[in-house]
């Protein structure tokens, strides 16, 4: 099941679609939501392979960034290939969104893909995409490099595992909610040949609730 912690969740208004390989009963995908004291952690899991050990290594990747999640990505990141040593392994994208400063602080291993949709409410003026870098949680960590981008309100950040086509950041629409357009990438996007996940958070800004 995904990871679903403090939601609502402040500074954001989000959804998530999961979608299991055909014949699996668990997802290997899985997906994190998390306030911290200056905003919300968010997060997209990739446990290798399919069934009961990808999802078992993805909830330890998962549970390693919930435990006590903050704004330094690079640290998260770095706990959940820790954890994740005693299981087949997994990819991660991770962003931390500080809602004080309007920033977000980014990062990710393997080919969970991000994206950042800069938008006026209307349309989507610019799209900004995740460098991932290669490697394993759990196996072979690379040299990460944090970004951090300034966010507005209604900006939307998207998360995509590779059971997604890769042309979906193309075709998006920025109408509905949070949860809606997670379900419609999911169902227009999907390719069937993996698990699948989508995360949609539309950043709102503000302090975070104390």
């Amino acid at each position: 099941m995904p990871h679903r912690t403090g939601s609502p969740t402040p500074g954001v208004e989000w959804g998530a679609a999961i979608r299991p390989l055909r014949g699996q009963t668990e997802s290997g995908d899985l997906y994190v939501v998390s306030p911290w004291r200056r905003g919300v952690v968010l997060a997209a899991i990739d446990g290798l392979g399919h069934g009961r050990e990808a999802a078992a290594a993805a909830r330890t990747a998962g549970a390693a960034v919930e435990q006590e999640p903050d704004g330094d990505v690079l640290a998260l990141l770095t706990r959940a290939h820790q954890a994740a040593r005693r299981t087949r392994g997994a990819v991660m994208s991770i962003a931390a969104l500080d809602t004080q400063a309007d920033l977000l602080s980014w990062c990710g291993v393997g080919n969970v893909e991000a994206a950042l949709l800069r938008c006026n409410g209307r349309e989507i003026l610019k799209r900004e995409s995740l460098l991932l870098r290669a490697g394993v949680l759990g196996d072979r960590l690379p040299s990460i490099r944090v970004a951090v981008l300034p966010v507005s309100p209604g900006d939307i950040l998207v998360f995509a595992t590779d059971g997604l086509r890769s042309s979906f950041v193309h075709e998006l629409g920025i109408s509905g909610t949070a949860q809606r357009m997670a379900e419609e990438i999911l169902g227009k996007h999907a390719t069937g040949m993996d698990d699948a996940l989508v995360l949609v958070a539309r950043y709102i800004g503000g302090d975070p609730a104390p």
